[in-house]
């Protein structure tokens, strides 16, 4: 960021700029100035005041720039707010040690809203393209380890684009338990003949309660897995997961195998019980919502023949594999948000659920046209000021943000306007190029029909 852009007599926004160079915070207020003509239409005295701050994590690639032009275009115009902005780039993360995303995660536990650009996770050959420090690790696990919240996918309903499941009329909302189980698992490779046992030792060595099972007797090579989960995990996924349904006004499913996992599946099954008894089941009955469990078979066999329309919790493994179903069902993971919630139901982190799309950003480079959908980009920006509308009681800043997001669906099912992998869901083989817009000229069409709700 290169200091003050303007000091013309335009109007001025405030944005605090938090910038990590060799461990030391940089702290700047930049004035966006009059560069954008698009922006005089709409005068600072109408712009709606936001109380509070939200937390802004700049992210890589194609999506880094799509970011810039939704704030520029669709967010500053309209909002007067204070903006806490991190630069959670994979060099600014590098240069920082990644400190800049831990001081980031603690911002939005400070202000309880963050909106996040997608980032890179470094591989190998990402690590030689930056010629990164080390293999920093997801930006998204850290934040949400630090937060201790549960990440929601939800689907963006569009009636122009065909979904491969076509009587999903309404959204699914499925929450993953990112902790424990198979991901944070102990493995062995069994080569010879034994006896594996799974042993706990009390850490007082009280001896009363030492606990020891056999688990098998090989008598040929194998494999062999321990895993755990803490119940302090599992009552904080459990209370994000009723805190979304009541926000979202839906039934809540929690799926598990407890028929084979009795203790460890069952675990989930009776702390989520004891918490909807003691403190949902009458916010649930208010809202005229429930909560169930279910067996995993029969919950994905009823998730197929439903219309939608509730929230599914899920353990780690069962919610990697049936979010990706999800986002497929629905038509695209370009049309997918993600919502990170704590326990208390107080702070959201709201991104994309899709990455830094690389291959379009490779074209961007080149001087080539790229059709990049940025729906998911922009809601996330809707999600978190709606989050930061319901905290502060700001009826006019809940208003926008629903407005917004109709004017993104309107511009595709209304007016025909949309980006390349829309078009190819709705055209196949026979997609020609009259049939999609560049990133660009989409932003510009979400951006003109906003000015006539809001223009003067």
């Amino acid at each position: 960021m290169a200091g003050i852009i303007s000091k013309s007599n335009a109007f001025l926004v405030s944005y605090k700029f938090h910038q990590h160079r060799k461990g030391a915070l940089y702290n700047f207020v930049t004035r966006i100035g009059p560069a954008a003509s698009n922006r005089r239409f709409y005068s600072q005295d109408k712009r709606i005041v936001v109380k509070n701050p939200v937390v802004d994590l700049d992210g890589d690639e194609m999506t880094r720039i799509i970011w810039d032009k939704i704030k520029t275009n669709l967010i500053f115009p309209y909002l007067k707010i204070d903006i806490k902005y991190y630069d959670l780039g994979v060099e600014n993360r590098d240069a920082t040690n990644d400190q800049v995303t831990i001081d980031a995660a603690e911002a939005i536990k400070k202000y309880n809203v963050g909106i996040k650009c997608a980032t890179i996770t470094p591989d190998e050959a990402r690590v030689k393209e930056f010629n990164l420090k080390e293999m920093w690790r997801s930006p998204n696990g850290t934040i949400r380890n630090i937060l201790n919240g549960v990440v929601f996918r939800e689907p963006i309903l569009l009636n122009s684009v065909p979904r491969i499941i076509p009587n999903w009329t309404k959204p699914i909302v499925i929450g993953r338990h990112a902790f424990g189980d198979q991901y944070k698992a102990t493995e062995m490779i069994i080569d010879c003949p034994g006896k594996v046992v799974l042993t706990f030792v009390p850490e007082n060595h009280d001896n009363s309660k030492l606990q020891e099972k056999e688990v098998f007797t090989f008598q040929s090579p194998g494999v062999v897995m321990s895993m755990y989960n803490t119940d302090e995990s599992i009552r904080g996924f459990a209370h994000s997961s009723f805190q979304m349904a009541l926000s979202k006004e839906m039934p809540l499913y929690l799926s598990t195998k407890n028929t084979i996992l009795k203790k460890y599946d069952g675990r989930f099954k009776d702390i989520f019980q004891e918490i909807f008894d003691k403190d949902y089941k009458d916010k649930f009955d208010a809202k005229k919502i429930w909560y169930e469990h279910r067996l995993i078979d029969d919950m994905v066999a009823q998730v197929i023949k439903s219309s939608g329309g509730f929230v599914w919790a899920c353990k780690n493994y069962d919610g990697d594999v049936q979010s990706d179903i999800l986002a497929q069902g629905y038509g695209s993971l370009g049309l997918m948000t993600s919502v990170l919630v704590t326990p208390d139901g107080k702070t959201m982190e709201a991104e994309a659920a899709h990455g830094t799309v690389t291959r379009h950003y490779r074209q961007h480079q080149q001087g080539k046209e790229t059709s990049t959908n940025p729906i998911a980009s922009i809601f996330a920006w809707t999600r978190g000021l709606a989050h930061r509308a319901r905290l502060d009681g700001n009826e006019k800043l809940e208003k926008f943000s629903h407005d917004l997001e109709k004017v993104c669906t309107d511009t595709v099912d209304k007016n025909g306007k949309m980006t390349k992998d829309l078009a190819l869901s709705v055209h196949g083989e026979n997609l020609k190029r009259e049939h999609y817009v560049t990133t660009d000229e989409f932003l510009d069409h979400v951006t003109n029909n906003l000015k006539k709700i809001y223009g003067n």
